[in-house]
């Protein structure tokens, strides 16, 4: 490989990035937007559920039962309703995501010590979400119920009865359950797809269209050396994107890895670099702007998002879905940010998405070679 020749047409393609501003956007404005709006914006936590209540008996009890509720950090009471058809109303009109009645005779039967009922009303239009909501309220009415039920054994005499299972849960690796110390490492996979591959399947399309290719042909220039001009401007912006967002990730929402910063730019310099031969084998097939990217989009950043356990869990999909994954390279990527940022994972334990990883660099390269090989290079 000729490195004057490989030197000669990363400037030119540095030149060409220079003069197309739409290029730099997408290169450095766009990640960092995305950084702000996943890092702010996409939280899988669910907190402050809006509440109303309707409280017929209006007693110190039913009183005592809303302010507990209000106390949680999971629940806030939006209002305070005079009966059923206002909690339709909110519920309806998205007031409110899960409405309490406490109905009439409540606080006498539980001063008789009686069974009674409280009726919960969910907004089910997000199964999620009115999943862990359901969980939520069942947890509280169910230490609700042991504090009813502590109180009646005092009043009885009796000591208090001891469960004989008593559950000690620690959590790893994630001790506060906060989702964003997950969703900003993995936004780090969208970025680099975005700036290796969406960007690069435009280079050699470019040449094509632009009547440029068949200069290139007469040129004493191989087919390796014109991937490695056309990528090496790429692989810089990526890297100083992968900076920036650790950077970002750290200052604005605290997110320090936990594993080695080296091993972190290792695994993103050889994701990056899958990245770009994905783009450039995209834009030398399609030989159009407009349909590569198109196909950028459909290939890379699509999948990265939704095929690669990110947001969507892999293991409840479908086992056609869950086998396309395993061709996803931000599936192995977004692992390996896990046990670095998470984790604290070394080498010795992340060299198998590493060598994946490896694997398709080599692939994706040696069919790049191939097809520049038959176009005449």
């Amino acid at each position: 490989m000729n490195l004057r020749n490989v030197r000669a047409i990363a400037g030119k393609e540095v030149f060409h990035l220079i003069r197309d501003f739409r290029s730099l956007y997408l290169a450095f404005a766009v990640p960092l937007l995305l950084i702000l709006l996943f890092g702010y914006a996409l939280s899988l936590d669910v907190e402050h559920i809006e509440t109303v209540v309707v409280d017929a008996e209006r007693t110190d009890l039913s009183r005592d039962f809303i302010s507990r509720l209000g106390a949680s950090p999971y629940f806030r009471i939006a209002a305070h309703l005079p009966d059923t058809e206002a909690v339709t109303q909110a519920l309806d009109h998205g007031r409110a995501m899960l409405a309490v009645i406490i109905p009439t005779g409540w606080t006498a039967d539980l001063r008789a010590d009686r069974e009674t009922t409280v009726q919960i009303i969910l907004d089910g239009s997000d199964p999620n979400f009115a999943g862990i909501a359901r969980a939520y309220i069942t947890s509280f009415i169910e230490n609700y119920n042991r504090k009813l039920l502590g109180e009646f054994l005092n009043r009885q005499g009796i000591e208090k009865i001891r469960p004989p299972v008593e559950a000690r849960i620690r959590v790893w690796f994630n001790e506060d359950l906060e989702s964003r110390n997950f969703i900003i490492p993995g936004i780090i996979a969208i970025i680099i797809m975005i700036v290796g591959a969406m960007l690069t399947s435009l280079v050699i399309a470019r040449e094509y269209e632009n009547g440029t290719m068949e200069t290139i042909r007469s040129l004493p220039i191989r087919a390796g050396e014109l991937l490695a001009g056309k990528a090496i401007p790429y692989f810089l912006i990526g890297l100083t994107d992968v900076l920036i967002a650790v950077l970002m990730g750290q200052v604005l929402f605290g997110i320090v890895m936990k594993s080695s910063f080296w091993l972190m730019i290792l695994a993103s310099s050889i994701y990056l670099l899958v990245a770009l031969t994905l783009g450039l084998l995209i834009s030398s097939v399609t030989k159009s702007q407009m349909v590569a990217n198109q196909m950028a989009v459909l290939l890379t950043y699509l999948p990265s998002l939704l095929l690669s356990n990110f947001v969507f869990p892999v293991i409840n999909m479908p086992k056609v879905l869950q086998a396309i994954t395993r061709i996803v390279p931000a599936t192995y990527y977004i692992d390996i940010l896990s046990g670095i940022y998470l984790r604290d994972l070394g080498l010795s334990r992340l060299w198998p998405d590493l060598a994946v990883l490896t694997g398709m660099f080599a692939i994706l390269t040696l069919l790049n070679v191939i097809v520049l090989k038959r176009e005449g290079l």
